[in-house]
């Protein structure tokens, strides 16, 4: 056999695909590497130094946070909340993660044709009421109808601004050596609300979504004084995909103890049947807090007096470590790499 006959070859590495995935969009390195690769390379970096929920911009002297996403989870009705309550609630929630007062959005809808007015209705019903409950106000939207099979039943974008009232700069590249990782309530529920409408999945105790608003938690611990080094939603790629991005930011060691994480049983269950990992699982109310350790026992107090950070608990720490690695202690003591996540566990979940 010559050697051009015998030609070995490799397959493409995991993070390079000629085609857009389904896990491009969740959270992990994909969706990572196609940022990157694509849009940072082609648009630039933002002004704040990495990437972040929402940058910040000065216009006329003032602060203001900027943000947009889109939202297309399916089934639009789930336990605990609906489309159009994700889309404000994740908006005014990355606005936030910044530090700003959400003040307001824009709504725009992609409607497949054949929506019933009526259910388009409960939707903008819905957004409508999430804002007002937020004190934020939806100033401006448009909307576009596609051929009947061309866009499953509906898509919003939503675009928010902000207004900084803290001098704090709460970025992941602010995060030191010695903070606290804090998380603000149980994981994975969002994720497992909707997965058990579309698997059709029961349980004992409904699962429901924990989608919530959470600018109230995070101006009380700034009105308090608490230093804050970086917030960051626990939305796709759960809490590990979180971690990970904090720690190449910041280029520092992450351990977490996972006894200390909060997993409700039942998600737990669901995650068990469906094969899949809880803390890979998006939330849409949950947030994770790194916080010097002088401020923790009072930032925990205060995320408590929320309804929607009742179940705050401290996690893990950051270490003086070169190496960006994320880390997991079992309750035994053994400790395992918490690497990002690689494929699309849940796609369509927000």
């Amino acid at each position: 056999m010559s050697t051009a006959e015998f030609a070995l070859s490799c397959p493409l590495p995991i993070e390079r695909y000629p085609q857009v995935l389904l896990a491009h969009g969740g959270g992990g390195k994909l969706m990572h590497g196609l940022i990157r690769d694509v849009f940072l390379k082609t648009f630039g970096g933002q002004p704040s130094g990495s990437p972040h929920d929402a940058t910040v911009l000065e216009v006329g002297g003032q602060r203001i946070a900027f943000s947009t996403d889109s939202f297309v989870v399916r089934p639009i009705f789930f336990p605990g909340g609906d489309l159009g309550s994700l889309a404000v609630h994740g908006t005014i929630n990355d606005l936030a993660m910044a530090g700003a007062r959400p003040m307001w959005l824009s709504a725009s809808f992609i409607i497949e044709e054949g929506l019933p007015l009526e259910v388009l209705g409960r939707i903008v019903t819905s957004m409508e009421q999430a804002a007002s409950s937020a004190n934020v106000t939806i100033v401006t939207g448009d909307t576009k109808v596609v051929e009947k099979g061309k866009g499953d039943s509906l898509f919003i974008t939503s675009a928010g601004i902000g207004i900084l009232e803290s001098n704090q700069r709460i970025h992941p590249q602010s995060v030191r050596a010695g903070d606290a990782v804090l998380v603000s309530g149980d994981l994975g529920r969002h994720g497992m609300a909707v997965m058990s409408v579309r698997e059709g999945l029961e349980f004992e105790s409904a699962i429901e979504s924990d989608s919530a608003p959470l600018a109230e938690v995070v101006l009380a611990l700034l009105a308090a004084k608490i230093e804050v080094h970086c917030l960051r939603d626990i939305t796709r790629g759960g809490l590990t995909a979180v971690l990970n991005e904090i720690a190449e930011a910041a280029q520092l060691g992450i351990v977490v103890d996972e006894a200390q994480i909060p997993v409700r049983d039942d998600v737990k269950a669901a995650c068990e049947i469906l094969g899949l990992d809880p803390l890979q699982v998006a939330c849409e109310g949950r947030f994770a807090a790194f916080i010097p350790e002088k401020h923790v026992s009072r930032a925990l107090e205060i995320m408590k007096s929320f309804p929607a950070a009742g179940g705050a608990r401290r996690i893990g720490l950051v270490l003086a470590d070169p190496d960006p690695l994320v880390s997991i202690r079992s309750s035994i003591g053994a400790r395992r790499i918490l690497d990002m996540p690689t494929g699309e566990q849940l796609p369509r979940i927000c």
